[in-house]
C-alpha cells in the first residue's frame, strides 16, 4: 500500500487520503485522474473503511470502467470480482432495475432496446397518427424525448414549451411510444437512469437499501453529468456524504447531449462543507503545449480556475499554419505526416482532430492517394453492423418472447417468402388482443388463420424458437448462436453467395461467436452489447487516426494536427446561433481538449478558402487563432507557398515506369498498385 501512495505527487496524495465528506477533485488533462480515482478506491480497501460492495464507483464508459478495476488489482493484488458496483451510470442502473423491476411496472427480464429499434418504433407510431416523417423527422422525436428523460420527465410530467411547434406532436408520440414499450416489456437507455430515479422516488424503502449501503461513492468525469444522472446520485448518498466527484470543468464539452456544466461549478453549493482539490501537474505534454492551452482556455469566464504546469521538457512550440485551401492543408498534413514516417514514427501516435467529421474527405481522399494507412474513429461499430444485430435478434428472442422488435427482425431474415401482409396480419392481431408477436403467431396458427405456405414457415420458425430455449438450458450461449445460425439458414444465405462482402459478414459473425465467450450467461452478453459505447474502439494495425475533438477526449498522442480553425467552423456557427455566449465557452473548452490530447507535438491550422457546397468561400482565422499567446507558437513564414497542380484529388492512377515522382508517397502508392 505504501508503494502506490509514494508514487502520488503531493495534491494527489491529499486527494486520495481525504476519504471523508465531500470533496471535488478539479484534475487538469493529463494531471493523473485515474491515478488517484484508483488510488483512492485501493486506500479505501487496503483500510477496511468499506466492503468491495459497499463502494460505488460510477464512469462514462465500459472501457474508463475495464481500466480502473484492472489498475486496482495491480494495486492491491488478487481479485476484484467483488466490485459489483463498480460500472457506468447505465450498466450500475440497470442492475438495481433487474432487482426492482416490478416496482417500474416491468419484468425483470426486460429488453434493453438500441436506437435502431426505438426508431423503428416511432416510425410505426407516427405512420398510425399520421404524422408525417418528412415534416417531423423520427429522428428528432427521439432527440426530444430523450432530453425530456434526461431533465426527469415521463410523458404526464412534460410541460410544453412551445418553443417548438410540433412539441404538442411530439409529446403524443411519447405517451403512445413509453406506453408500447412498457407492454414489450422494454426500457431504451434514456429509461435505465430515470425509471431509477422514480423508484428510489417513491419507494423510501428501496431507496435507503442503497443509501445505507453504499459508504463511499466515487464518480469519474463528472463534469458530463446531466440532470437525472446527477439526481440519481443526490439520491443514494449516504448520511456521511462520503461522495467524491473528479472532473475538469475546462473539459466539459457534452452540453449537446445534455452534460450540465453548472453540477461541476456548483458542487461546493450542494455540499458547502466540501474539500476542493486542483491537481495542475501535467504528465502527458510539454511545458509549451500546456502553455498555450492555458493561456487559450483563460478567456473563459465560467471556470473553477486553474493553472496546468510540468516539470517536463520545454518541447517544440506549437505550429500555426495557414493554407491555401482545404485540399492544400491535407498536404501539407500529409507532408508532415511523411517525415514522421521517415523517422520511423507510429502512425497510432499520430492523430486529425476535426471540429466536423464531414472534414475527414479531403485526408481520406490525400491519404488514399498516398498509400497512408488511416482509419475513422466513429464510424459503424461492430455491434451495429447488419449481421450483427440480425445474430443478437436472434439471441433477445430466445432470451424474451415479449421483445417485438426482435421477433419482426428475424421473422423474415433470411428470407422465408412472408410478405408485409402476413407482417400487417400479426400487428393487427397483437394490438386487438394486446399479445405479443410470438404468442399472436401461435395463437393465429391455433385458429389456422395463415395461408398454407405462410402456415408451414411460421409454423417451422416457432418450432426452432421453442427448441433453441430448450438448447440453452443444456448449451452454452455462444454454442446455442451457431446452432441458430445454421438451423435459421442464415449461414447458408451467406455461404451461398460468394463475394468479399458477405466474406466479412462471415468474418464478422465468427468475431462475434469469439466475444460471447467473454460473458458467463446470455443475459449478461446481450446487457454487454446494449450498454457497448463508441469510445470503446478496436485499434490495431499502424494507422494514422482521425476523429472529432469530441471523440478524442480521453485520448493522448504523441503528435496531434487539428485543422480547420476558421470562423463559422469552429467555433461553429450552429452552436453560436443556438446558445450565444454559452456556446462561445463550450466551444473554446473544445480547443482546449484537442491541443491537450498532444503529447510532443501539436500542429493548429486554417485555410484561406472553403468549398462549400461546391461554391469557394472566403475563410476567416478563427477568433481561437487569436486568442493564442505570442509565446510558444510558430507562425509558418510562407503561409500560402505556391505548388504544383499536377497532384489532383481527380488524377487518374494510371502509372507509367517514366512517371515522375508527384508527391510524398507516390512510389508506395505505385508498388501497392502494381501489386
Amino acid at each position: 500500500m505504501k508503494d502506490f501512495l509514494q508514487k502520488l505527487n503531493r495534491e494527489q496524495k491529499s486527494a486520495v487520503l481525504n476519504t471523508e465528506g465531500p470533496s471535488l477533485v478539479v484534475a487538469g488533462a493529463g494531471s493523473g485522474k485515474t491515478k488517484v480515482l484508483t488510488s483512492r478506491l485501493a486506500y479505501i480497501l487496503e483500510q477496511k473503511k468499506a466492503w468491495p460492495n459497499q463502494i460505488l464507483c460510477v464512469t462514462f464508459t465500459n472501457k474508463a470502467a475495464k481500466e480502473m478495476r484492472e489498475r486496482v488489482i495491480k494495486i492491491i493484488g488478487g481479485k476484484t470480482n467483488s466490485l459489483a458496483w463498480l460500472g457506468t451510470f447505465h450498466s450500475i442502473s440497470v442492475k438495481f432495475l433487474r432487482r426492482h423491476a416490478e416496482a417500474i411496472g416491468l419484468k425483470s427480464n426486460f429488453t434493453i432496446l438500441d436506437t435502431d429499434d426505438q426508431k423503428k418504433l416511432i416510425k410505426n407510431i407516427c405512420k398510425g397518427e399520421n404524422i408525417d416523417a418528412k415534416k417531423i423527422s423520427p429522428q428528432f422525436i427521439m432527440s426530444l424525448i430523450d432530453q425530456w428523460k434526461n431533465k426527469g420527465l415521463l410523458p404526464d410530467e412534460v410541460k410544453l414549451t412551445k418553443k417548438n411547434l410540433f412539441e404538442g406532436q411530439i409529446l403524443k408520440v411519447y405517451k403512445i411510444y413509453q406506453n408500447k414499450i412498457k407492454d414489450l416489456n422494454a426500457c431504451d437507455f434514456g429509461d435505465l437512469i430515470l425509471y431509477c430515479v422514480k423508484i428510489f422516488e417513491n419507494n423510501e424503502d428501496i431507496k435507503n437499501i442503497y443509501s445505507n449501503n453504499f459508504k463511499y461513492i466515487l464518480v469519474d468525469e463528472y463534469q458530463d453529468t446531466n440532470f437525472i444522472q446527477n439526481k440519481w446520485l443526490n439520491l443514494i448518498i449516504n448520511k456521511n456524504k462520503n461522495i467524491c466527484c473528479v472532473g475538469d470543468d475546462d473539459q466539459s464539452i457534452y452540453s449537446w447531449r445534455g452534460a450540465e456544466i453548472k453540477n461541476f461549478l456548483g458542487f461546493d453549493k450542494v455540499y458547502p462543507d466540501c474539500k476542493i482539490f486542483r491537481l495542475e501537474q501535467n504528465y502527458r505534454s510539454t511545458k509549451n503545449i500546456l502553455d498555450v492551452a492555458s493561456f487559450l482556455i483563460s478567456h473563459n469566464k465560467d471556470r473553477l480556475g486553474k493553472k496546468l504546469w510540468s516539470d517536463g521538457e520545454k518541447g517544440d512550440a506549437v505550429k500555426l499554419n495557414c493554407y491555401r485551401d482545404g485540399k492544400e492543408e491535407a498536404e501539407g498534413i500529409s507532408d508532415l505526416i511523411e517525415e514522421n514516417i521517415k523517422k520511423k514514427s507510429s502512425l497510432n501516435n499520430i492523430a486529425i482532430l476535426v471540429r466536423a467529421i464531414y472534414q475527414t474527405r479531403e485526408f481520406e481522399e490525400r491519404f488514399l492517394k498516398t498509400g497512408i494507412n488511416y482509419r475513422i474513429i466513429g464510424g459503424i461499430k461492430f455491434y451495429e453492423r447488419a449481421e450483427v444485430k440480425d445474430a443478437i435478434c436472434y439471441l433477445r428472442i430466445i432470451n424474451q418472447k415479449f421483445d417485438d422488435l426482435a421477433f419482426e427482425r428475424i421473422i423474415n431474415t433470411p428470407k422465408r417468402g412472408l410478405g408485409d401482409a402476413t407482417i400487417k396480419q400479426l400487428h393487427n392481431y397483437s394490438s386487438k388482443n394486446k399479445s405479443c408477436l410470438e404468442d399472436s403467431a401461435r395463437k393465429l396458427l391455433q385458429l389456422n388463420e395463415f395461408k398454407p405456405k405462410v402456415r408451414v414457415v411460421i409454423n417451422h420458425l416457432l418450432e426452432l424458437i421453442s427448441k433453441w430455449r430448450s438448447d440453452l438450458k443444456t448449451k452454452k450461449h455462444y454454442d446455442l448462436l451457431k446452432i441458430i445460425l445454421d438451423e435459421s439458414g442464415y449461414s447458408a444465405m451467406l455461404k451461398n453467395k460468394k463475394d468479399l462482402e458477405n466474406e466479412n459478414k462471415i468474418e464478422n459473425l465468427k468475431e462475434l461467436l469469439r466475444a460471447m465467450h467473454d460473458y458467463d450467461n446470455l443475459q449478461g452478453f446481450l446487457e454487454h452489447v446494449a450498454l457497448a459505447t463508441s469510445i470503446d474502439q478496436e485499434w490495431g494495425d499502424e494507422k494514422v487516426n482521425i476523429m472529432t475533438m469530441h471523440a478524442a477526449k480521453g485520448l493522448e498522442f504523441e503528435t496531434v494536427f487539428l485543422p480547420g480553425w476558421e470562423e463559422g467552423l469552429f467555433p461553429h456557427q450552429k452552436s453560436l446561433e443556438e446558445k450565444g455566449d454559452l456556446a462561445l465557452e463550450e466551444e473554446r473548452r473544445l480547443a482546449y481538449v484537442g491541443i491537450t490530447r498532444a503529447q510532443k507535438k501539436a500542429y493548429i491550422s486554417f485555410a484561406m478558402k472553403r468549398l462549400w457546397h461546391g461554391d469557394w468561400m472566403d475563410s476567416l482565422a478563427s477568433r481561437f487563432v487569436n486568442e493564442l499567446p505570442e509565446n510558444g507558437i510558430e507562425k509558418n513564414e510562407e503561409p500560402v507557398k505556391e505548388i504544383a497542380d499536377d497532384f489532383d484529388f481527380n488524377q487518374d492512377n494510371l502509372i507509367e515506369d517514366n512517371s515522375e515522382y508527384r508527391s510524398p508517397g507516390w512510389a508506395r502508392l505505385k508498388k501497392k498498385l502494381i501489386k
